[in-house]
Formats: C-alpha cells, structure tokens, sequence
C-alpha cells in the first residue's frame, strides 16, 4: 500500500470492470477511499471485494450515468457518506459499435452522449462544491486516442464522442486552474478489456496487435498508472492536458510500416 493518495475520496465511475476496475484499485492501493460508482452491481461489488482484500476501503454505489439526477444523487451520498470528495475519474463510457456516418442516428448518438459527455457536466456541476470545500481538487477523463489523435471508418459517432471532451477538458482547466483543480485526461489505445471483445473476435488480437508497435494490447493497470500520477500531488501543475497510453499505435505514417 501506498500514500500518494492517502486521506483523498475518490469517485471512480464504470469501475465495475475493465479500466474503471484497475483505476480504482490503483486509487485504494495509494490510500483513497474509493467510491466505485458503477451500473452493474454485481460488478461493482466484484471491484469492492477486490480492494477490501489488499487492506483498501471502498464503497458501492450503483448508477446508471445516463439518468442525470441518479448521478447527482449519488455524488450527494458520496460526499455524506465520506466526509467530502477530492477526485473524480469520469471513466464510463458506452459504444455502439461501428457504423458508417449515414447509418448513425440520433439514438445513437444521443446514447453515446448522454454517458460520454452529458455526464461529465452532471458529475462535474455536482462535485465542485465538494472539491473547493477541501481547498481543491481533481477531475480526471478516460477519453480515447479514436476521436482526438486518430479514427477509422465506422467510429465517426464514438470519435465525435471522444472528441468532445478533449473540449470539456481544455475549458474546464482554464476555468478550474485558480482554485487549485486540475482537469487532465488519459487517452488510451487498445486495452484488453471487456469492451474490446467484440472487436478482438472479429479481427483477433495477434492481428490487432501487428500493428501496434509495441506488438501486444495495452493492459487496464497501464491506464491506471498515469491517472495515479494525475490524481496525486505530483501532477499538481499539470491541467488542460491528455496523456495517450496506446503502446505507439498512432505514431507510424503508414500501417505498411508493421511489414
């Protein structure tokens, strides 16, 4: 166990599994208590159970995002329930697959919104007056690589998505950086993670991985590293800023590259 994050509460939301999962678990290990805000309580319960069996403190709370009052809700509980809050990681996110610009519709795109970028709004709104209670504090984004750096035929709605909140994050900074609160993103590439399934059955992961320089996919506890670092002090002047853990894949020119 760590203290980087000793004494800080911290929300981590779709943390049921996946990146969600290993970001809160890396929070516990650095000495927060996390609230592990998640649709799927089962899952949830899982990632709880997993924290508690290293020493860790952790508490369920179970949200569907896209319903903005449960969200605010459960910010209000949290805050209750642990003396204040000091980190947010606004982790959750939906995809519908892939599909072609002139097949996206507005149930799509409104689905992807609403978790994507409406939520964030809605959890940043309800967590500032908790963070500047503590004199500060930190907002943390999981975007993507798809959408901000780099895209491909069929993500055009999941990139616009992501896009956006390159945006929030930008603005959000600027506005937040007197008071002490950093807003940062991470970007990941190719996680091995139950989101990733659909697509690894499709292509395979050794075909996934060809083209990644680093010639494997990226694991959940490479994302949860930096979003340690940005939740920590050390990371205390660094705001309005992405950082793309994504083992290399956007760098070549050409996929020709991976032979």
């Amino acid at each position: 166990m760590g203290t980087r994050l000793a004494n800080r509460i911290a929300i981590v939301t779709g943390s049921g599994q996946g990146i969600g999962r290993a970001v809160a678990c890396a929070f516990a290990r650095e000495g927060a208590t996390v609230v592990v805000a998640t649709r799927t309580e089962a899952h949830g319960a899982e990632t709880c159970r997993l924290i508690e069996a290293e020493g860790g403190k952790a508490m369920l709370h179970t949200v569907d995002l896209a319903d903005h009052d449960a969200a605010r809700a459960m910010v209000a509980h949290a805050a209750a329930a642990c003396g204040g809050i000091d980190i947010l990681v606004h982790n959750a996110s939906t995809s519908f697959g892939r599909r072609p610009i002139e097949q996206v519709d507005f149930t799509m795109l409104d689905g992807l919104f609403n978790i994507n970028v409406k939520a964030l709004y809605t959890l940043t709104q309800a967590v500032l007056p908790h963070l500047r209670k503590r004199g500060g504090g930190r907002i943390i984004v999981t975007s993507s690589v798809t959408g901000p750096k780099v895209t491909m035929p069929g993500s055009g709605a999941y990139a616009t998505a992501k896009a956006a909140l390159t945006g929030f994050i930008h603005t959000a900074a600027l506005e937040l950086a007197a008071e002490n609160i950093t807003v940062n993103g991470v970007e990941p590439g190719y996680i091995d993670t139950p989101g990733l399934a659909a697509f690894k059955a499709k292509f395979g992961a050794e075909r996934i991985a060809h083209f990644i320089p680093a010639k494997r996919l990226g694991r959940p506890e490479e994302i949860a590293g930096p979003m340690v670092f940005l939740a920590s002090d050390d990371a205390s002047y660094v705001t309005g800023e992405t950082i793309v853990v994504d083992g290399g894949a956007r760098l070549p020119e050409s996929p020709t590259w991976a032979g």
